[in-house]
């Protein structure tokens, strides 16, 4: 059965949402671990780093919770330790 309209929105739809998100104190976050299921705000986590990037680490288990990584012209962002990660383009 063919349908007329997708199932799906692209990502654009998350413009409006996400601006919402990242516009506040992102340290006030709630995560919990998928790992030891430890409920904790972005500011409690464990940062490593400098280089090449900031590696953060659940306070309970020390799984990576996120890393960020800087270049000139470029944001990095990988939520969990697996792969894919976000590139934001910086003004």
């Amino acid at each position: 059965m063919h349908q007329s309209s997708p199932r799906h929105l692209d990502g654009n739809a998350l413009a409006g949402p996400l601006s919402e998100i990242f516009a506040v104190d992102p340290t006030t976050a709630w995560r919990l671990c998928p790992t030891c299921r430890m409920p904790y705000t972005v500011a409690q986590l464990h940062v490593y780093g400098p280089q090449p990037g900031l590696t953060a680490r659940c306070p309970g288990c020390s799984a990576i919770a996120l890393r960020l990584v800087r270049q000139p012209e470029h944001l990095w962002l990988q939520l969990g330790d697996s792969g894919g990660s976000f590139r934001f383009t910086l003004p």
